[in-house]
Formats: C-alpha cells, structure tokens, sequence
C-alpha cells in the first residue's frame, strides 16, 4: 500500500510516501513555517511524490495528523486529507499527535506518557504501551496533574512537556511530528470514519457579544 502521509499540526508542513509493503519511505518534504500551512502543503505533496516518482493517482491511502495542536494547521491538514482523498477514491485515515511523539520515543522498558506543552499550566497527554497502544483517552490536565505522573516514576516523558517535569518554570520547545512516523501508523491505522480535528480545548477567538446577531 502506498501511503500519503500529511502533518500540518504544528510548526511544520510536511508530507511523505510510503511504502507499506517494504516498510520504506520513499519520498518525503518538510518546512518549518509556524504558520501558512495552507500556501505551502500542495508544494509539499508534490515534492515528496516527485522524490518517490509517482502521481496522485498511484496513492492507495491518505494519512493526516489531527491533533492537538494548532487549530488553523489541523483544519488545513484535515480538509486536505478529505478533500484528496474524496478526489482520488481512496480511504484517508487520521493520526494523533500524541501518538506520533510515542511513535517517535524509541525502545523504553516503561510505558510511554506522551505530553505536550498546551501553555496556561496546562498539559495535552496521552498514555501508550511499551507495545506503542494508547492506555487512555488523549486529554488536556492541569500542569499539577502532569506533575504527579510524570514524577510518580511509571511513565517513560516524551513530548516538549518532558522540560516542564524537571522544572516547571523551563521553557519549552515547539513539539515536532516526524513524517516519517505519521506515515507508519497511517498505514497501521484502521481505516473507519473520515479524519476528524481532535481538539482537546476550545479556540482561543472568541465572538464579541456585542456584535452577536440574534436568532429568529
């Protein structure tokens, strides 16, 4: 199966092809913007199939990063994924973020608690086995309630939280999802429902109520 794999939920743009069967990347793009997913996705696609030397109509599967992360970089990731997807006839399936940071954590003897840095003191996580399952729900907490995991010694940190288990007050790093592991769980991923934004807390623009229009 030949995969197309899609993160736009943080600070990069990047795609990549895969190759199920071989377990081989054979294309890949990546740009760290911060933001302008949007202006630069497509440009990325197609680099990364020119680097595999194939077309859109050779992808068998869309993969797509959902989050948390970054509202205005999920949407564009998302409704790119369906939007391709839905064009080309084929199935796209969806990937948390967390899972790539656990994905990316390498051979621990413990299980992985993935975390990132959602600010406010507070925290995005998800617990994985060391066989790389998700234990529980993806779900924001408290920095105390990360706190109290992180140091209670069962978990193996990942994610730009890890930082913040030290020293609280330590600044932290934008959390990166490598293609490369989007692409592998993408294909592992059972394909159900289109990809929907996993947002774990509520946009930050709120409408002004002043100027709110009444309902009829």
């Amino acid at each position: 199966m030949i995969v197309l794999a899609i993160d736009t939920a943080g600070v990069d743009c990047s795609a990549a092809i895969y190759d199920s069967s071989k377990g081989e990347i054979l294309g890949t793009a990546t740009e760290t913007l911060g933001r302008g997913h949007a202006e630069h996705l497509m440009r990325m696609i197609d680099e990364a199939l020119a680097q595999a030397s194939l077309s859109l109509d050779e992808i068998d599967r869309i993969a797509v990063t959902i989050g948390p992360g970054s509202f205005t970089g999920i949407r564009v990731g998302v409704a790119t994924a369906r939007g391709l997807a839905l064009a080309l006839g084929v199935e796209a399936v969806g990937v948390s973020t967390l899972a790539v940071i656990a994905g990316a954590s390498g051979e621990t003897s413990k299980p992985v608690l993935a975390a990132m840095d959602a600010k406010r003191d507070e925290i995005y996580l998800q617990a994985f086995s060391i066989a790389g399952d998700p234990l529980d729900k993806a779900r924001i907490e408290s920095l105390n309630t990360f706190l109290a995991l992180a140091r209670g010694g069962a978990y193996h940190v990942v994610g730009s939280a890890e930082a913040l288990a030290h020293d609280p007050a330590a600044p932290t790093s934008p959390d990166h999802f490598p293609i490369e592991i989007v692409a592998r769980l993408g294909a592992e991923t059972e394909a159900t429902t289109s990809p929907k934004p996993l947002y774990l807390r509520g946009p930050d623009a709120k409408p002004q109520a002043g100027f709110a229009v009444a309902r009829t």
